[in-house]
């Protein structure tokens, strides 16, 4: 009996990864097989890319790792993307280097 139950319980565990994996999701790097009608919020997305194809499609990489496809015509996805250009660009400017750094003089090398 106890076997009956860890074999079943064992299934229940792939049956719930497979349905996980279904959907939105992409399955492989370069392909989306659907696109995600849930509103993303930007808050959770660390990056995307944009891939051209058979279906046309925004991939959301989330903070957790979980690849999301969006349609790329929507307006939601369109101001996310436009969210994360610009925080991409305010970050980009914040670390820019400034350029060569000046020497600094000390009392040493005015005591000369």
């Amino acid at each position: 009996m106890k076997l009956l139950l860890l074999a079943l319980l064992g299934v229940c565990c792939l049956v719930a990864r497979v349905v996980e994996g279904v959907g939105s999701e992409v399955l492989e790097q370069r392909i989306c097989v659907s696109l995600t009608t849930k509103r993303l919020p930007v808050s959770r997305i660390k990056t995307y890319t944009i891939r051209e194809g058979p279906m046309k499609a925004v991939i959301f990489i989330t903070k957790r790792g979980l690849k999301v496809c969006a349609d790329p015509q929507i307006d939601w996805v369109k101001k996310a993307v436009e969210t994360m250009d610009k925080s991409k660009r305010i970050n980009m400017n914040q670390t820019k280097p400034t350029g060569a750094q000046q020497p600094t003089s000390t009392g040493a090398t005015q005591a000369r």
